[in-house]
């Protein structure tokens, strides 16, 4: 299994943070966002390698950041030769450009770099095994405000997904659907007819509603919380959480 995490964005909402420094380089309770992630990718055995999609601005940061890391984990970081919030691919395009560049042919693992989660990567993979099939997570959530903000899912009693809408006016369930994904080998080449059929090339999420028209995808529902990391103030209240905790 391949493990693509995604950090190509600019994260414009974020400036001046993201100015000249990439989002999951941000450092929360002293180490960036991308070592807590990585640290959790390192306990899945399944994973031999990791490619990390950034773009033209700041492939060097994230190249000097795996030349010092220093884990177990073969790390490539890949340049998708976006140069501004403009012309970026798009988080699905991104992961259809690492899959022709490494010309991967085998079941992928899916992050965004700008989530923090307690949960473990090695209870999602064993949940994939398990099912046999292409899994997304969940978490449930108590706050409409916040439900209107992420993508929604809905699953069925054998935890199949049944819907899935990104950032929803009216929420049909409480459950996210946050960017964590193992798709199989075999599906990999229905990201690249997602794209070429004119679909929305940005957020991971929109591949999910279309996916499952044309294949079953099971949902892993996780506990413990999840931090997506959007805002300055999201970041702000990230920081003091992780350092009371530390404290």
């Amino acid at each position: 299994m391949k493990c693509i995490i995604l950090a190509a964005g600019y994260a414009t909402r974020l400036y001046p943070l993201t100015k000249n420094k990439a989002k999951a380089l941000l450092e929360v309770a002293g180490k960036p966002i991308l070592n807590y992630i990585i640290e959790k990718v390192e306990k899945v055995a399944e994973i031999d390698e990791v490619f990390i999609v950034t773009n033209e601005r700041f492939t060097s940061s994230f190249e000097e950041w795996a030349n010092d890391y220093g884990g177990a984990k073969q790390i490539m970081v890949i340049n998708d030769r976006t140069t501004s919030n403009d012309n970026r691919l798009g988080a699905i395009a991104d992961i259809e450009y690492v899959i022709e560049q490494q010309k991967i042919d085998e079941d992928i693992m899916v992050l965004a770099g700008d989530n923090l989660f307690e949960f473990e990567l090695t209870e999602f993979v064993e949940f994939f095994e398990e099912v046999q099939a292409d899994s997304i997570t969940t978490h449930e959530l108590d706050e409409i405000e916040e439900m209107k903000r992420t993508g929604i899912v809905e699953v069925n009693s054998e935890g199949v997904v049944t819907s899935f809408e990104e950032k929803p006016e009216e929420p049909k369930s409480n459950l996210a659907g946050p960017p964590f994904y193992i798709y199989q080998k075999a599906t990999l080449p229905l990201i690249s007819q997602y794209l070429r059929e004119g679909n929305n090339p940005d957020a991971p999420g929109n591949f999910i509603p279309w996916l499952i028209q044309h294949k079953q995808v099971y949902a892993f529902q996780f506990e413990g919380l999840r931090y997506d990391i959007g805002t300055i103030e999201s970041y702000h209240k990230v920081q003091d959480l992780f350092k009371e905790e530390k404290s």
